[in-house]
């Protein structure tokens, strides 16, 4: 299976040096970015190295990742 990228900078490229800035100057920024590449992390781990896992784990990653992105595309376009 490909594996699609979805790091911030490949989902928002538009903001590159934005998120560089936000990740150094904003706590709270850097946090929710840290968390965001851990389960992009999880997630690409578990689809490349086909780990089972319950579909329910899988979604589970999965929302609470998009989430995060909707939650930091609301900083960066403020």
């Amino acid at each position: 299976m490909l594996r699609h990228k979805h790091s911030l900078v490949d989902e928002f490229p538009q903001c590159r040096e934005q998120i560089n800035k936000l990740k150094h100057e904003n706590p709270t920024f850097a946090k929710m970015a840290a968390e965001y590449h851990t389960l992009d992390h999880q997630l690409c781990g578990l689809m490349m190295r086909d780990i089972p896992t319950s579909d329910e784990n899988y979604l589970s990653l999965k929302k609470r990742r998009m989430k995060l992105k909707d939650q930091i595309y609301a900083m960066l376009s403020h």
